[in-house]
């Protein structure tokens, strides 16, 4: 009998299955799971003994090694998206529901701490990062002053707190991410695009949002920059160019890059996209990283 995962949100297409791939950075694959439903977002826990990812609404975790995946108790929550980081002590993940708002949960499972603020206007969080030091969240907030979306970035302290704006700007934004120093913030952006939807890669400093550097300069479409822990690499998420947003199923590519941009190259290419790599899924060694493709049955 295979694992079934609640029905919520997009689904499989006929024929089509979802693979959960370790892959090392001489670009040797292995996969440890395949689902008939649409599984996200894996996170690689400290100690190196599990994955984290997101299925139907809920949380699970997996042996690196395979085997049948374990529910992750989120009490309440039941309607989570593929936006989730983990405690660099392992104990907590940082979640984002679809009701907007920001939670804490302890990884063993339990009863759910919301993290977010409560807003006089529209202010929609989408979680991507952690510091270091475990402090402190970066997020996207999807805003509508005006009538208008603006996509923008923000931090928030991980035991609650005020809200701190880095970006203000019309033009989207995705995917904050800490440099393991915590001195800068990766993310996506459409800052230099001469047409709708070409985002790249960036970074600021994670202190104000100041010094923003462009680090990808080509015609295709870069998301959701993520650094190894021992800040030698960056993975990040390649479409096809004209691609809006980041859609799912389309012929993408795992590119690295150094943290300070220069050449990249291709780790992998694989049908896929949203639900890829949306989340940092490093493993401690830095040697490996964990994503999801989508592969349609010949």
């Amino acid at each position: 009998m295979k694992f079934s995962f609640p029905r919520r949100g997009r689904s499989l297409g006929q024929g089509q299955s979802a693979e959960l791939t370790i892959i090392d950075l001489d670009g040797n694959q292995q996969v440890i799971f395949t689902a008939e439903e649409v599984i996200e977002a894996p996170n690689w826990t400290p100690d190196g003994n599990w994955l984290v990812f997101n299925a139907g609404g809920k949380l699970f975790r997996i042996a690196v090694s395979g085997g049948e995946p374990e529910l992750i108790d989120t009490g309440e929550l039941a309607d989570l998206n593929n936006d989730h980081v983990l405690s660099p002590d392992g104990a907590t993940a940082y979640v984002s529901s679809d009701d907007g708002h920001l939670y804490a949960v302890p990884l063993a499972g339990g009863t759910p701490r919301r993290v977010s603020n409560e807003h006089a206007t529209p202010h929609h969080y989408y979680l991507h990062g952690i510091s270091p030091d475990g402090l402190t969240l970066s997020y996207v907030a999807v805003e509508s002053p005006a009538g208008e979306r603006m996509v923008n970035v923000f931090t928030i302290p991980a035991a609650g707190g005020p809200d701190q704006r880095l970006t203000n700007v019309s033009v989207p934004n995705d995917g904050p991410e800490y440099s393991p120093d915590g001195v800068w913030l990766y993310f996506n952006s459409e800052l230099a695009a001469s047409q709708p939807g070409h985002a790249q890669i960036f970074r600021m400093k994670a202190s104000d949002g100041s010094e923003v550097q462009q680090l990808t300069f080509d015609s295709r479409v870069n998301w959701f920059p993520h650094i190894s822990p021992d800040g030698q690499w960056l993975v990040y998420l390649s479409y096809p160019e004209g691609t809006i947003g980041h859609p799912p199923d389309k012929d993408v590519e795992l590119r690295l890059l150094a943290p300070d941009g220069g050449d990249h190259r291709v780790l992998a290419r694989c049908f896929g996209g949203q639900g890829t790599i949306n989340v940092n899924s490093w493993a401690p060694d830095s040697r490996r990283l964990a994503f999801v493709s989508y592969p349609m049955l010949a």
